[in-house]
This record gives structure tokens, C-alpha cells and sequence, in this order.
């Protein structure tokens, strides 16, 4: 018989994998469900970034093997940006390397840092596939925990209680996904301080900079930084190419270089025409975000009355893609999404997937055109109005 790795023993399918069949299910039936739990920008990139593609089509290397580490001018577009934006200077040929999605970076770095038996600090809530592919690659989740009386940060004299004998790597992410917290200064400061004493990586996951959020910072930013720290960035959020798959990791050369180790084992290069497209959204600016920014805030707007309509609260002042909302008292994440599922026919995240600081909350994506978001409000509106008729009714 041929049995599988025991590593996968460890993982599950992806959560948004498994539910979603379960709501195509429902649309296939008929039912009008609204998708309000994927994060994948519904907008399309500048038209600049198409036509750079179209037009890539031509070029006489468009559709050769490319190279692992990207085009040079990809990469200068990288660290342009990272200077213009972040203020952080990075070696265009050795400190970045372009990425198929900031996702499989997170593979990478694991697969380059990590050994069997290797212990790393998860938030909790957190991306769930930091734990996961912890996981595969038989290394030890060390969850930390993020809590709302901290502005979901971590406690840092908690941590020093922990044994981190064993812990080779943290993995961090602000603005925080799924919370919507946002970072300090100081935050980061005190990140590369704990790294440098205690000798581990911190790997920062920065995709959500510049989405509804006035003062974006980079980790790299902190003097001594790339000492001990390494960030992914993508063009998904920020660009609208989520489908692209476009992303990349920065630090220094001795790190970058280990990755690559890893990555060229792994894939054959980016696609030509996607790297011409990528070069031009890294030269949008300020008016490209203010615009994204003022159709999410619109979005933002009513999704909050949306959480008010089903009795949550949330932070007004939260960033990113999201709307991390806090259910009534004793709900249970899970249950309510599920109801609302089958009753109201909207798809809602579940804060249990992000770990077991996530209940008690749900997560809203503002990858939702108005029309639809007030279309889930009138349905919430005309349950209200049912249950206030038969109350008058009795």
C-alpha cells in the first residue's frame, strides 16, 4: 500500500479550500450567497500594469525560461519602491528576491531556516499558514499570544517567560491580518531588539501597508534591522494582482542567498510578461493609493454598519482589508458564520481559523463591491423588521 508523509499527518486542508466548496455548493443550488470572506481585491490592477503585459507579449525573450532571481529591472523596482515609500535602502542584486506570491515565501524561509525538531513563535491570531508550514517542515509551533487589551501586539514580558532555547524563528505580520492592528515604531524596535537577543530570525509579512493606512512602516526601517530580520511584501493587495502572483522578500545578502538555495530548486522563474506588468504598478504613486483608499473606505463604511446591524463591535481606527469584528457576548465564531451562511446567505471568516484568541470574533473582507454590502445589510434589516412585526403581532 502506498501511504502518504507523515508530515502531512500534522496539517489540514486549507480552511478557505474546504469552505468554499460548501458555498459553491449553495450557489450551485440557487442560493444568492454573498462572499464576504476572501481577501482577493475585486478592482483590477492600474492600466498601465495591464498594458505593460500586453505588450511584453512581443519581446523576443517573453517566453523563455526566466531567471530565479527576476528581471534586474523587477528587482530595481523593488527597491525603488521600498526607498521611496519605507525609506529603506536595499541592494537591488542582493537583497531582494522576487517571489511567486508572498505565500511560498513563507515555505522558502522555512525550508532554508528551519530543522526537524526547530521550535518558531506563531502569533495567535495569526495567517494560518505560518503554523502549518511550520508543520511540514517538521519544525514546532510555539504560539504567542495577541490579545485586544494589547492592540493585538505581543506581550513581551510573556515571551521572556518562555524556554527560547529552541526557537530559531518569529514570524510577525502588521498591519495585522485578521485583527487590522497596526504597528509602531517602537513595536518594531522592540522586535529586532528580542531577535537580536535571543538569536532569532524575524520575519515580518508586510502585504497590507498601504491600505487604509496613513503612516506605513517596514520593519527594515529599525537601525540594525537586517541584521536579524527579513520582510515579505506583495503586489496583491496594494496593486489589485492577486491572481499574478507577485511578491518578494528583502534582508540582507546572506539571508536572501540562502533562500534562493531553495527557490531555484523549486521553480524555473517568474513569467516574463507578469514581471514587465509588476515593473509598472512599483512606479504608481501616491494618487494610485488614494484612490484605492477612497473606494475602501466607502466599503469600510458600510461593513460597519453591517457588524452593527449584527450586534459586533470593532475598531474604528484598524487598517488593512479587513474588518475584525467582536461578536456578542457567548457567541460562538463558528456557529454565528454558519447561521448567517444557510439563514442570510453571507459568507463571513470564522476568527477560530486564525487560532483560539480569534473566538468570539468574525472577520469581514472589504473585497466587496457597495451594492452587494448593502444588499447584505437590507438582509439583515428586513430579519430585524420581521422579528419587530411579530413581536407587535404577539
Amino acid at each position: 500500500m502506498i501511504t502518504t508523509a507523515q508530515r502531512l499527518q500534522t496539517v489540514q486542508e486549507y480552511y478557505f479550500s474546504r469552505k468554499l466548496r460548501e458555498v459553491n455548493q449553495l450557489i450551485s443550488e440557487g442560493k444568492p450567497v454573498i462572499n464576504m470572506g476572501i481577501g482577493s481585491p475585486d478592482a483590477a490592477p492600474h492600466p498601465t500594469v495591464i498594458s505593460a503585459i500586453q505588450s511584453s507579449m512581443f519581446d523576443v525573450k517573453a517566453h523563455e525560461y526566466q531567471s530565479y532571481q527576476g528581471l534586474p529591472e523587477m528587482r530595481k523596482g523593488f527597491a525603488d519602491f521600498y526607498k521611496n515609500q519605507f525609506d529603506v535602502s536595499l541592494d537591488f542584486n542582493t537583497e531582494i528576491l522576487p517571489l511567486m506570491g508572498s505565500k511560498e515565501g513563507i515555505m522558502h524561509i522555512s525550508l532554508a531556516f528551519l530543522n526537524e525538531g526547530d521550535e518558531v513563535l506563531i502569533p495567535n491570531p495569526g495567517y494560518p499558514t505560518y503554523a502549518s508550514v511550520t508543520e511540514l517542515v517538521q519544525a514546532q509551533p510555539i504560539c504567542y499570544d495577541l490579545k485586544e487589551v494589547n492592540n493585538w501586539q505581543p506581550d513581551f514580558e510573556q515571551l521572556e517567560q518562555l524556554d527560547l532555547s529552541k526557537v530559531k524563528l518569529m514570524w510577525v505580520g502588521y498591519p495585522h491580518m485578521p485583527t487590522g492592528a497596526n504597528a509602531t515604531f517602537e513595536l518594531y524596535e522592540k522586535l529586532i531588539a528580542f531577535g537580536k537577543k535571543h538569536s532569532i530570525l524575524i520575519v515580518n509579512d508586510n502585504p497590507y501597508s498601504f491600505v487604509l493606512n496613513d503612516n506605513p512602516l517596514s520593519i527594515l526601517q529599525v537601525d540594525g534591522a537586517k541584521d536579524i530580520a527579513l520582510e515579505l511584501n506583495s503586489l496583491s493587495k496594494t496593486f489589485n494582482m492577486a491572481g499574478w502572483r507577485v511578491g518578494m522578500v528583502c534582508g540582507k545578502k546572506e539571508f536572501i542567498d540562502s533562500i534562493l538555495k531553495v527557490k531555484s530548486n523549486m521553480d524555473s522563474g517568474m513569467f516574463y510578461g507578469i514581471q514587465k506588468g509588476a515593473v509598472a504598478a512599483l512606479k504608481l504613486g501616491k494618487e494610485w493609493f488614494k484612490s484605492q483608499n477612497e473606494m475602501y473606505t466607502k466599503r469600510r463604511n458600510l461593513i460597519f454598519q453591517l457588524a452593527e446591524k449584527l450586534g459586533c463591535t470593532y475598531d474604528e481606527k484598524s487598517v488593512g482589508l479587513f474588518v475584525w469584528a467582536k461578536l456578542p457576548s457567548g457567541s460562538s465564531s463558528e456557529q454565528f458564520i454558519d447561521e448567517l451562511l444557510y439563514e442570510k446567505h453571507l459568507f463571513l471568516t470564522p476568527g477560530t481559523i486564525f487560532g483560539s484568541n480569534g473566538e468570539g470574533y468574525i472577520r469581514f473582507s472589504l473585497c466587496v463591491k457597495e451594492e452587494k454590502i448593502k444588499e447584505a445589510i437590507q438582509r439583515i434589516d428586513g430579519a430585524e423588521r420581521l422579528i419587530i412585526d411579530l413581536d407587535i403581532e404577539i
